[in-house]
Protein backbone atom coordinates (compact mmCIF):
# COMPACT_ATOMS: atom_id res chain seq x y z
CA UNK A 1 0.00 0.00 0.00
CA UNK A 2 1.90 3.43 -1.05
CA UNK A 3 0.24 7.12 -0.65
CA UNK A 4 2.31 9.40 -3.34
CA UNK A 5 3.78 12.70 -1.85
CA UNK A 6 4.26 14.69 -4.99
CA UNK A 7 7.76 13.68 -5.90
CA UNK A 8 8.01 10.90 -2.38
CA UNK A 9 5.42 7.85 -1.82
CA UNK A 10 4.30 6.80 1.60
CA UNK A 11 4.37 3.05 2.07
CA UNK A 12 3.17 0.48 4.70
CA UNK A 13 5.24 -2.47 4.88
CA UNK A 14 4.37 -5.96 7.21
CA UNK A 15 7.13 -6.02 9.45
CA UNK A 16 7.96 -9.48 11.18
CA UNK A 17 6.51 -9.95 14.90
CA UNK A 18 8.66 -8.24 17.30
CA UNK A 19 10.10 -9.78 20.77
CA UNK A 20 8.04 -10.78 23.76
CA UNK A 21 10.02 -7.57 25.44
CA UNK A 22 8.80 -5.25 23.11
CA UNK A 23 5.18 -6.52 22.95
CA UNK A 24 5.36 -6.29 26.51
CA UNK A 25 6.84 -2.71 26.47
CA UNK A 26 4.82 -1.30 23.79
CA UNK A 27 1.40 -0.73 25.90
CA UNK A 28 3.97 1.57 28.86
CA UNK A 29 5.45 3.38 26.18
CA UNK A 30 2.02 4.34 24.42
CA UNK A 31 0.10 5.19 27.30
CA UNK A 32 3.23 7.57 28.34
CA UNK A 33 3.51 8.79 24.47
CA UNK A 34 -0.72 9.48 24.91
CA UNK A 35 0.06 11.46 28.22
CA UNK A 36 2.28 13.24 26.92
CA UNK A 37 0.28 14.38 24.26
CA UNK A 38 -2.52 15.40 26.61
CA UNK A 39 -0.31 17.60 28.35
CA UNK A 40 0.85 19.65 24.95
CA UNK A 41 -3.16 20.49 24.48
CA UNK A 42 -3.62 21.20 28.60
CA UNK A 43 -0.60 23.66 28.07
CA UNK A 44 -2.12 24.69 24.35
CA UNK A 45 -5.34 25.73 26.26
CA UNK A 46 -4.14 27.71 28.29
CA UNK A 47 -3.96 25.28 31.57
CA UNK A 48 -1.72 23.99 33.55
CA UNK A 49 -0.91 20.14 32.62
CA UNK A 50 1.12 19.61 35.97
CA UNK A 51 -1.50 21.00 37.95
CA UNK A 52 -4.21 18.96 36.36
CA UNK A 53 -2.35 15.84 36.76
CA UNK A 54 -1.69 15.97 39.92
CA UNK A 55 -5.05 17.02 40.80
CA UNK A 56 -6.29 13.99 39.17
CA UNK A 57 -3.52 11.31 41.14
CA UNK A 58 -4.67 13.12 43.96
CA UNK A 59 -8.56 12.53 43.71
CA UNK A 60 -8.29 8.82 42.06
CA UNK A 61 -5.77 7.29 45.04
CA UNK A 62 -4.35 10.04 47.26
CA UNK A 63 -6.16 8.70 50.36
CA UNK A 64 -8.52 6.09 51.41
CA UNK A 65 -11.93 8.07 50.73
CA UNK A 66 -10.43 8.82 47.20
CA UNK A 67 -9.43 5.42 46.48
CA UNK A 68 -12.52 3.83 47.40
CA UNK A 69 -14.23 5.71 45.34
CA UNK A 70 -12.07 5.53 42.34
CA UNK A 71 -12.51 1.11 42.96
CA UNK A 72 -16.40 1.52 43.54
CA UNK A 73 -16.35 2.90 39.70
CA UNK A 74 -14.21 0.68 38.39
CA UNK A 75 -15.98 -2.36 39.48
CA UNK A 76 -19.11 -2.22 36.65
CA UNK A 77 -16.23 -1.13 34.17
CA UNK A 78 -14.25 -4.68 35.15
CA UNK A 79 -17.04 -6.75 34.28
CA UNK A 80 -17.94 -4.22 31.18
CA UNK A 81 -14.15 -4.49 29.87
CA UNK A 82 -14.39 -8.20 29.80
CA UNK A 83 -17.62 -8.11 28.14
CA UNK A 84 -15.84 -6.25 25.49
CA UNK A 85 -12.25 -8.56 25.81
CA UNK A 86 -13.91 -11.78 25.51
CA UNK A 87 -16.29 -10.85 22.78
CA UNK A 88 -13.31 -9.22 20.80
CA UNK A 89 -11.42 -11.50 21.25
CA UNK A 90 -13.10 -13.77 18.34
CA UNK A 91 -13.94 -10.43 16.52
CA UNK A 92 -17.44 -10.37 17.41
CA UNK A 93 -17.62 -7.18 17.65
CA UNK A 94 -20.51 -6.38 20.53
CA UNK A 95 -21.43 -2.82 21.45
CA UNK A 96 -24.24 -3.61 23.30
CA UNK A 97 -22.93 -4.13 26.46
CA UNK A 98 -24.59 -0.68 27.78
CA UNK A 99 -28.07 -2.54 27.06
CA UNK A 100 -27.02 -5.43 28.58
CA UNK A 101 -26.12 -3.73 31.71
CA UNK A 102 -29.13 -2.04 31.89
CA UNK A 103 -31.11 -5.02 31.32
CA UNK A 104 -29.18 -6.72 34.30
CA UNK A 105 -29.94 -3.86 36.32
CA UNK A 106 -34.01 -4.14 35.26
CA UNK A 107 -33.57 -8.35 36.02
CA UNK A 108 -31.90 -8.15 39.07
CA UNK A 109 -33.64 -4.96 40.59
CA UNK A 110 -37.24 -6.93 40.09
CA UNK A 111 -36.02 -10.01 41.47
CA UNK A 112 -34.34 -8.23 44.55
CA UNK A 113 -37.77 -6.41 45.23
CA UNK A 114 -40.13 -9.58 44.94
CA UNK A 115 -37.11 -11.58 47.18
CA UNK A 116 -37.21 -8.89 49.54
CA UNK A 117 -41.12 -8.27 49.87
CA UNK A 118 -41.10 -12.12 50.28
CA UNK A 119 -38.52 -12.36 53.10
CA UNK A 120 -35.90 -14.13 50.96
CA UNK A 121 -32.87 -12.23 51.80
CA UNK A 122 -29.42 -12.59 53.08
CA UNK A 123 -26.52 -14.71 50.80
CA UNK A 124 -29.23 -16.70 48.99
CA UNK A 125 -31.32 -14.04 47.91
CA UNK A 126 -28.21 -11.85 46.64
CA UNK A 127 -27.11 -14.98 44.44
CA UNK A 128 -29.97 -14.91 42.99
CA UNK A 129 -30.38 -11.26 42.59
CA UNK A 130 -27.31 -11.15 40.79
CA UNK A 131 -27.78 -14.32 38.62
CA UNK A 132 -30.85 -12.89 37.31
CA UNK A 133 -28.82 -10.12 36.12
CA UNK A 134 -26.27 -12.09 34.67
CA UNK A 135 -28.71 -14.51 32.75
CA UNK A 136 -30.74 -11.20 31.69
CA UNK A 137 -27.84 -10.15 29.82
CA UNK A 138 -26.86 -12.88 28.53
CA UNK A 139 -30.51 -13.34 26.56
CA UNK A 140 -30.51 -10.03 25.80
CA UNK A 141 -26.92 -10.30 23.82
CA UNK A 142 -28.57 -13.42 22.37
CA UNK A 143 -30.77 -11.44 20.40
CA UNK A 144 -28.35 -10.35 18.14
CA UNK A 145 -26.17 -13.25 18.77
CA UNK A 146 -28.46 -15.35 16.98
CA UNK A 147 -29.23 -13.68 13.80
CA UNK A 148 -25.11 -13.46 13.80
CA UNK A 149 -24.51 -16.91 14.00
CA UNK A 150 -27.25 -18.34 11.43
CA UNK A 151 -28.17 -15.40 9.49
CA UNK A 152 -24.46 -13.85 9.06
CA UNK A 153 -25.99 -10.32 9.99
CA UNK A 154 -24.15 -7.53 10.97
CA UNK A 155 -23.64 -8.00 15.32
CA UNK A 156 -22.72 -4.83 14.64
CA UNK A 157 -25.59 -2.21 13.96
CA UNK A 158 -27.42 -5.02 15.94
CA UNK A 159 -25.87 -4.63 19.42
CA UNK A 160 -25.65 -0.84 19.18
CA UNK A 161 -29.92 -0.65 18.36
CA UNK A 162 -30.65 -2.88 21.44
CA UNK A 163 -29.14 -0.21 23.54
CA UNK A 164 -31.62 1.98 22.63
CA UNK A 165 -34.29 -0.46 23.36
CA UNK A 166 -32.57 -1.44 26.41
CA UNK A 167 -33.10 2.15 27.66
CA UNK A 168 -36.44 2.56 26.24
CA UNK A 169 -37.56 0.03 28.50
CA UNK A 170 -35.95 1.46 31.75
CA UNK A 171 -37.12 4.87 31.28
CA UNK A 172 -40.75 3.43 30.46
CA UNK A 173 -40.25 0.82 33.75
CA UNK A 174 -39.88 4.33 36.28
CA UNK A 175 -41.26 7.37 33.92
CA UNK A 176 -43.94 6.27 32.25
CA UNK A 177 -45.67 3.22 34.02
CA UNK A 178 -46.80 2.79 37.67
CA UNK A 179 -44.85 -1.14 37.38
CA UNK A 180 -43.28 -3.14 40.21
CA UNK A 181 -39.91 -0.87 39.70
CA UNK A 182 -41.41 2.29 40.66
CA UNK A 183 -41.89 3.69 44.12
CA UNK A 184 -45.46 4.69 44.02
CA UNK A 185 -45.01 7.46 46.73
CA UNK A 186 -43.26 9.72 44.59
CA UNK A 187 -45.43 10.79 41.82
CA UNK A 188 -44.01 14.00 41.01
CA UNK A 189 -40.92 12.99 40.92
CA UNK A 190 -40.50 9.01 39.61
CA UNK A 191 -37.97 7.53 41.44
CA UNK A 192 -37.69 3.45 41.85
CA UNK A 193 -38.27 1.63 44.69
CA UNK A 194 -35.60 0.76 46.62
CA UNK A 195 -34.58 -2.30 47.53
CA UNK A 196 -34.72 -4.19 51.36
CA UNK A 197 -31.86 -3.63 53.35
CA UNK A 198 -31.65 -7.62 53.44
CA UNK A 199 -30.81 -7.40 49.61
CA UNK A 200 -27.73 -4.97 49.65
CA UNK A 201 -24.45 -6.35 48.79
CA UNK A 202 -21.64 -6.30 52.17
CA UNK A 203 -19.38 -3.59 52.35
CA UNK A 204 -16.32 -3.26 53.68
CA UNK A 205 -15.30 0.38 54.38
CA UNK A 206 -17.20 3.38 53.07
CA UNK A 207 -18.84 2.63 50.00
CA UNK A 208 -16.66 -0.27 48.97
CA UNK A 209 -18.90 -3.50 48.45
CA UNK A 210 -18.27 -7.23 47.72
CA UNK A 211 -18.88 -6.78 43.94
CA UNK A 212 -15.17 -5.41 43.56
CA UNK A 213 -13.98 -8.91 44.30
CA UNK A 214 -17.16 -10.40 42.10
CA UNK A 215 -15.43 -8.82 39.52
CA UNK A 216 -11.57 -9.56 40.07
CA UNK A 217 -13.26 -13.40 40.39
CA UNK A 218 -15.07 -12.79 36.86
CA UNK A 219 -11.65 -11.66 35.62
CA UNK A 220 -9.79 -14.49 36.75
CA UNK A 221 -11.99 -17.07 35.81
CA UNK A 222 -12.18 -15.22 32.38
CA UNK A 223 -8.19 -15.54 32.17
CA UNK A 224 -8.33 -18.76 33.01
CA UNK A 225 -10.99 -20.13 30.82
CA UNK A 226 -9.49 -18.77 27.56
CA UNK A 227 -5.56 -20.15 28.90
CA UNK A 228 -6.75 -23.64 29.52
CA UNK A 229 -9.68 -24.76 28.38
CA UNK A 230 -10.74 -26.54 25.55
CA UNK A 231 -13.74 -23.45 24.73
CA UNK A 232 -10.94 -20.76 25.36
CA UNK A 233 -8.71 -22.58 23.02
CA UNK A 234 -11.34 -22.45 20.24
CA UNK A 235 -12.48 -18.80 20.63
CA UNK A 236 -8.89 -17.89 19.93
CA UNK A 237 -9.16 -20.41 16.94
CA UNK A 238 -12.01 -18.96 15.40
CA UNK A 239 -11.05 -15.43 16.40
CA UNK A 240 -7.94 -16.20 14.24
CA UNK A 241 -9.48 -17.96 11.39
CA UNK A 242 -13.61 -18.80 11.21
CA UNK A 243 -12.48 -20.79 8.11
CA UNK A 244 -9.60 -23.14 9.78
CA UNK A 245 -12.02 -23.80 13.04
CA UNK A 246 -14.86 -24.37 10.29
CA UNK A 247 -12.65 -27.26 8.56
CA UNK A 248 -11.65 -28.61 11.52
CA UNK A 249 -15.03 -29.48 12.65
CA UNK A 250 -15.78 -26.46 15.42
CA UNK A 251 -19.38 -25.88 15.06
CA UNK A 252 -18.69 -21.69 14.62
CA UNK A 253 -21.89 -20.82 14.75
CA UNK A 254 -22.39 -22.45 18.51
CA UNK A 255 -19.12 -20.44 19.56
CA UNK A 256 -20.38 -17.03 18.17
CA UNK A 257 -23.78 -17.52 20.16
CA UNK A 258 -21.92 -18.96 23.72
CA UNK A 259 -19.23 -16.35 23.41
CA UNK A 260 -21.85 -13.27 22.37
CA UNK A 261 -24.24 -14.70 25.50
CA UNK A 262 -21.03 -14.73 28.14
CA UNK A 263 -20.12 -11.32 26.95
CA UNK A 264 -23.72 -10.42 27.80
CA UNK A 265 -23.65 -12.11 31.30
CA UNK A 266 -20.58 -10.04 31.99
CA UNK A 267 -22.21 -6.75 31.30
CA UNK A 268 -25.44 -7.91 33.07
CA UNK A 269 -23.23 -8.96 36.07
CA UNK A 270 -22.49 -5.09 36.05
CA UNK A 271 -25.78 -4.05 35.91
CA UNK A 272 -26.95 -6.22 38.91
CA UNK A 273 -23.75 -5.41 40.79
CA UNK A 274 -24.34 -1.88 40.60
CA UNK A 275 -28.05 -2.34 41.62
CA UNK A 276 -27.32 -4.19 44.58
CA UNK A 277 -23.94 -2.52 45.72
CA UNK A 278 -24.07 0.72 44.58
CA UNK A 279 -27.69 2.22 44.15
CA UNK A 280 -30.25 0.04 45.76
CA UNK A 281 -33.05 0.90 43.03
CA UNK A 282 -33.09 0.61 39.15
CA UNK A 283 -32.61 4.65 38.79
CA UNK A 284 -32.06 5.56 34.96
CA UNK A 285 -30.26 8.28 35.45
CA UNK A 286 -27.41 6.31 37.05
CA UNK A 287 -27.67 3.79 34.81
CA UNK A 288 -27.58 5.49 31.80
CA UNK A 289 -23.60 7.23 32.08
CA UNK A 290 -21.98 4.87 29.02
CA UNK A 291 -20.38 2.44 31.58
CA UNK A 292 -20.99 -0.34 28.68
CA UNK A 293 -19.39 2.07 26.02
CA UNK A 294 -16.46 2.72 28.63
CA UNK A 295 -15.88 -0.69 28.59
CA UNK A 296 -14.65 -1.10 25.06
CA UNK A 297 -12.11 1.91 25.27
CA UNK A 298 -11.19 -0.52 28.88
CA UNK A 299 -10.89 -3.57 26.86
CA UNK A 300 -8.39 -1.58 24.12
CA UNK A 301 -6.49 -0.44 26.31
CA UNK A 302 -5.63 -3.60 28.08
CA UNK A 303 -5.29 -5.47 24.65
CA UNK A 304 -8.03 -8.11 25.40
CA UNK A 305 -6.28 -9.00 28.02
CA UNK A 306 -8.85 -10.12 31.14
CA UNK A 307 -6.05 -9.58 33.52
CA UNK A 308 -5.12 -6.28 31.96
CA UNK A 309 -8.45 -4.89 32.26
CA UNK A 310 -8.28 -4.80 35.82
CA UNK A 311 -5.68 -1.93 36.18
CA UNK A 312 -7.05 -0.29 32.86
CA UNK A 313 -9.91 -0.07 34.71
CA UNK A 314 -9.19 1.68 37.91
CA UNK A 315 -6.86 3.92 35.82
CA UNK A 316 -9.80 5.32 33.98
CA UNK A 317 -12.17 5.45 37.23
CA UNK A 318 -9.67 7.03 38.33
CA UNK A 319 -10.50 9.63 35.79
CA UNK A 320 -13.81 10.40 36.51
CA UNK A 321 -13.52 10.07 39.92
CA UNK A 322 -11.11 13.20 39.58
CA UNK A 323 -13.77 15.13 37.20
CA UNK A 324 -15.51 17.44 40.04
CA UNK A 325 -12.09 18.33 41.85
CA UNK A 326 -11.13 19.79 38.10
CA UNK A 327 -13.64 21.75 37.93
CA UNK A 328 -12.98 23.21 41.62
CA UNK A 329 -9.32 24.36 39.85
CA UNK A 330 -11.08 26.03 36.96
CA UNK A 331 -9.99 22.98 34.85
CA UNK A 332 -12.38 21.83 32.41
CA UNK A 333 -13.73 18.25 32.66
CA UNK A 334 -13.80 17.68 29.21
CA UNK A 335 -10.35 16.93 29.75
CA UNK A 336 -10.39 13.82 31.69
CA UNK A 337 -13.23 12.93 28.56
CA UNK A 338 -10.66 14.18 25.75
CA UNK A 339 -7.39 12.70 27.55
CA UNK A 340 -9.10 9.16 27.24
CA UNK A 341 -9.72 9.20 23.74
CA UNK A 342 -6.23 10.00 23.38
CA UNK A 343 -5.03 6.77 24.99
CA UNK A 344 -7.38 4.78 23.19
CA UNK A 345 -5.71 6.15 19.93
CA UNK A 346 -2.20 5.79 21.03
CA UNK A 347 -2.99 2.71 22.16
CA UNK A 348 -4.28 1.16 18.67
CA UNK A 349 -2.11 3.26 17.15
CA UNK A 350 0.91 1.58 19.16
CA UNK A 351 -0.57 -2.13 18.32
CA UNK A 352 -0.60 -0.76 14.49
CA UNK A 353 3.27 0.11 14.50
CA UNK A 354 4.02 -3.12 16.12
CA UNK A 355 2.82 -5.39 13.14
CA UNK A 356 3.17 -2.80 10.29
CA UNK A 357 6.33 0.54 9.56
CA UNK A 358 6.02 3.37 7.58
CA UNK A 359 8.57 4.28 4.34
CA UNK A 360 9.34 7.61 3.01
CA UNK A 361 10.63 7.59 0.22
CA UNK A 362 11.66 9.03 -3.53
CA UNK A 363 9.29 7.60 -6.18
CA UNK A 364 11.02 5.37 -8.99
CA UNK A 365 10.97 7.45 -12.29
CA UNK A 366 8.59 6.05 -14.76
CA UNK A 367 10.07 5.25 -18.30
CA UNK A 368 10.65 7.97 -20.17
CA UNK A 369 8.88 7.84 -23.76
CA UNK A 370 11.35 8.60 -26.88
CA UNK A 371 9.98 9.56 -30.44
CA UNK A 372 11.64 8.02 -33.11
CA UNK A 373 12.98 10.24 -35.88
CA UNK A 374 11.85 10.55 -39.00
CA UNK A 375 13.31 8.90 -41.89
Amino acid sequence: MSLPLGAFELTVERQQIPSRLVRMAAPTASVAFGLLVGALIIWAAGQDPILAYTEMARKGFGGRLALTGTLVLATPLILTGLAAAVAFRMKIWNIGAEGQLILGAVASSGLGLWLGDNGIGGPVGIVLMLAAGALAGALWAALAALPRAYLNTDEVISTLMLNFVALGIMNYLIFSSFSHWRDPSRATFPVGRFLDDSMFLHRFTGRLHIGLFIALAAAGVLWWALRSTRWGFEVWVTGDSPRAALYSGMRVDRKILSVLMVSGAFAGLGGGIEVGGVLGNLDPRALSLGVGFAGIVVAALARLSPLGVIPVAILVASFTNAKPGLQVLGIPSEIVTLLEGILFLCIVGGEWFLRNALRLQRRAAGPVEVEAAPS
